[in-house]
């Protein structure tokens, strides 16, 4: 007989209402703690409403400070004032992390005024300058003002999209086009073009991180229209708001903390969640995370990382030196057959797994003999061997043995 495979989990009880109000693109109807910035950027863009062209805003912040959230809500509130007085306004969200091309971001401009499929802009295959002015001529056409948010604007390949479309008002008659460029970095306008910086940044915004009271507060009130009453322990929800706290005030990390805690709690049947949930769900996200990053690395970082496995494994304790590290490396590329770089390059290369949090690696003295570099796995062993047996070419020498046991000074 055949498994029902979802019919037992059709009856555990749903601790959830609404899921999706603790999805990060959830936009509430109300912000807490973001009064300020909300006010400070209707102020901006009230302009619209009124015909005029508003000024271009650059936002800067942490990861989960209410930059995306706030934007999209004064977008949504400026859309449904138009609507009411009669004034045609058109706001366009995109995410650079995901539409990263010049190509891409006009084309998906374009396409926000096409009614008709055949009229759209193809995925790929005309040339820029000619999505451009099919783009113009739709902006044109509908008239008004447009604005337009591009989120993650660190992550664009090049200045090409930013310097045209900070340039687009010359070229448009009948509507007018407003920028609102969201980054994480502080000094992502340093590295522009001069041209770009002078256009676009007319006007900055730094949204401040949360901090433990604020995140309570958030949780609180998303909490109370994503999950059924009275099924979160009291220390909950101040669990998570400090947890996330301690990473820079991030509120997207809270409330993926408390969505994952009440899911792990649903799948176990639990009639509620407790702060045993929580730390369930800290450990989860973490190495979630740390599965995404190790997965996605080039395949030196990932041979790096695996001498760097496989020292600490056959190592009588304590952490590796560079030194030790790149002979390994050198025999994992010899054996699979990949070019094997200097040294210096590998350093990093040691350097960039160690901003990522998958390895520590710190100077130490060695009092006459200089200074070195103490390098140890800080992330799982096992689950990051894993995760790096899913390459072919790495998990072919995953099985390599250092040639000595290293001595540890």
């Amino acid at each position: 007989m055949r498994k029902d495979l979802f019919g037992a989990l059709l009856q555990c009880e749903p601790l959830f209402v609404n899921k999706e109000v603790m999805r990060p693109a959830y936009t509430p109807d109300f912000l807490p703690h973001r009064d300020a910035q909300t006010d400070q950027l209707a102020s901006i863009l009230v302009a619209a409403l009124r015909g005029d062209t508003p000024s271009n805003v650059f936002i800067y912040g942490k990861t989960g400070t209410g930059k995306t959230a706030v934007a999209r809500y004064v977008g949504k509130e400026l859309i449904k004032k138009g609507e009411d007085l009669d004034r045609r306004v058109h706001f366009i969200y995109i995410n650079c992390e995901v539409i990263d091309t010049q190509y891409r971001v006009l084309q998906n401009i374009a396409n926000h005024f096409v009614k008709e499929w055949k009229d759209r802009v193809p995925f790929t295959g005309w040339p820029t300058d000619e999505v451009y002015a099919k783009l113009k001529t739709n902006i044109d056409a509908e008239g008004g003002v447009t604005v337009i948010i591009l989120d993650e604007v660190d992550k664009l390949k090049g200045d090409e999209v930013l310097y045209n479309l900070s340039r687009i008002n010359s070229d448009l008659v009948r509507a007018k086009v407003s920028i609102i460029g969201i980054s994480n970095d502080l000094k992502f306008t340093e590295f522009l073009d001069p041209r770009v910086r002078s256009s676009l940044g007319e006007e900055a915004m730094i949204f401040p991180p949360y901090d433990a009271d604020q995140l309570k507060d958030i949780l609180y009130q998303r909490a109370e229209e994503a999950l059924k009453p009275d099924v979160v322990s009291e220390g909950v929800i101040p669990l998570c708001a400090a947890l996330a706290a301690q990473e820079h005030g991030d509120a997207r990390r809270a409330l993926d903390l408390l969505r994952v805690a009440a899911e792990l709690a649903e799948r176990e049947g639990s009639p509620g969640v407790d702060e045993s949930f929580v730390r369930m769900a800290q450990n989860k996200i973490e190495i979630d995370r740390i599965t995404e990053v190790v997965r996605t690395l080039p395949t030196q970082s990932k041979l790096v990382l695996l001498a760097t496995l496989l020292g600490e494994e056959h190592s009588d304790g304590g952490g590796l030196t560079t030194g030790e590290v790149y002979d390994i490396y050198k025999d994992l590329c010899k054996a699979s057959g990949v070019d094997i770089l200097t040294q210096r390059r590998i350093t990093d290369l040691v350097s960039e797994l160690d901003m990522l949090g998958i390895i520590t690696a710190r100077v130490i003295s060695k009092g006459r003999y200089g200074r070195t570099r103490e390098i140890q796995m800080s992330t799982p062993i096992d689950s990051t061997k894993v995760v790096l047996q899913e390459d072919e070419l790495v998990a072919g020498v995953m099985g390599v043995k250092p040639r000595k046991q290293l001595r540890l000074i």
